[in-house]
């Protein structure tokens, strides 16, 4: 129609500013049942945290005070966005942190990656409590008090899976990514899951890994447990999982690796 008038882009629907969403998060947080500020604080940990000057430094120092904790040490939590370090929170990225909390005396150290979702935790001695263990713990914390099923990916420690059936309860995996996780988790009603990079997700809060409900339900346990970070550790198996990337050429034939993959290791059981 030629009569008719369009309106300008920029006067279509409206603009709203709402900035109360982390203040949110931290509340939903400590509403949880088996998040117990009272007893972190009475614990009087000293917690170092790295958030690689991303997103992180906004939200979990208030999130570190919010629980109780007794004393924050903080690094790189000035998000704006200039990595001091490969983000990605593996042993080689962490020796910054891993020094802070041996000379300040902290009894734990956090890291998280760029967009909060993963989760990697140091211990007293400034040692690795391990990528791949920070799951199993919370969710070790979350069987004993609910009991049920969990679901991690392919890429994901077998500890997970001891613990669970520890409970008498099933594990399931899913491929890799986090949306399979989410479908088993849904499908097969787990009380909690994730992935082995330290992601966490439990359902109770939302569909999501959250590295925020990690760090409040691991400091929870750790306080009822009363036990330092390595002591914790070491109720757990000490798999080893080898994660490692390669370049494939485009004259790969990637169906031609996998079958002789599946052929040479015929003997055991493929997933």
């Amino acid at each position: 129609d030629k009569d008719f008038v369009y309106p300008e882009i920029d006067k279509i629907g409206k603009i709203s500013s709402a900035t109360v969403y982390n203040a949110r998060h931290i509340e939903k947080i400590l509403e949880l049942p088996l998040v117990d500020p009272g007893i972190i604080k009475k614990a009087g940990f000293k917690v170092a945290v790295d958030c690689v000057n991303s997103v992180g430094g906004i939200i979990i120092p208030d999130l570190l005070k919010a629980l109780g904790v007794l004393e924050v040490i903080e690094i790189y939590t000035e998000p704006n966005g200039q990595f001091p370090h490969n983000p990605e929170p593996l042993p080689e990225h962490l020796t910054e942190l891993s020094e802070k909390v041996k000379t300040s005396g902290a009894h734990i150290g956090f890291v998280v990656d760029p967009d909060v979702d993963r989760l990697a935790i140091v211990d007293e001695h400034g040692n690795m409590f391990g990528e791949e263990y920070t799951l199993v713990a919370v969710a070790d914390y979350v069987l004993k008090n609910t009991p049920g099923n969990t679901a991690s990916n392919l890429s994901s420690t077998r500890a997970l899976a001891d613990v669970t059936r520890g409970y008498g309860k099933k594990h399931f995996a899913s491929a890799v990514g986090e949306v399979n996780v989410v479908a088993a988790m849904k499908e097969h009603d787990c009380v909690i899951g994730g992935e082995g990079n330290g992601g966490v997700i439990y359902p109770e809060l939302h569909y999501g890994r959250d590295a925020l409900v990690g760090i409040a339900m691991f400091l929870t346990y750790l306080a009822k447990e009363g036990l330092s970070v390595s002591e914790l550790r070491k109720k757990y198996p000490a798999y080893v999982i080898s994660k490692n990337k390669i370049t494939l050429s485009k004259e790969d034939n990637i169906d031609e690796v996998l079958s002789k993959l599946k052929s040479r290791f015929s003997d055991y059981p493929i997933n």
